[in-house]
């Protein structure tokens, strides 16, 4: 289990703490952002492989904003893929 954390850019979350086994991601926390939103989106990662949320998060926006919590969600785990090849 490798505990991985990310400062996202441009989003009301502040900081995201992912547990991680191999490619499953075992837990996240996200501080800052839409509570229930991020509880939501946190409780639907639990287990799920790198590559499936990749696929479902990658380039969402948030409003007018040029990103979301979700795309940065899929940047930090982009970034843990980098470090791990």
């Amino acid at each position: 289990m490798e505990i991985f954390v990310y400062q996202p850019k441009g989003t009301c979350s502040t900081k995201m703490e992912f547990e991680l086994e191999g490619d499953i991601i075992r837990s996240l926390k996200v501080t800052g952002g839409c509570s229930g939103n991020l509880q939501g989106i946190c409780s639907i990662l639990k287990n799920k492989q790198i590559d499936e949320v990749l696929d479902a998060f990658s380039g969402i926006r948030c409003g007018l904003k040029p990103t979301s919590c979700p795309d940065q969600i899929a940047c930090a785990l982009r970034e843990y893929q980098k470090a791990h090849v």
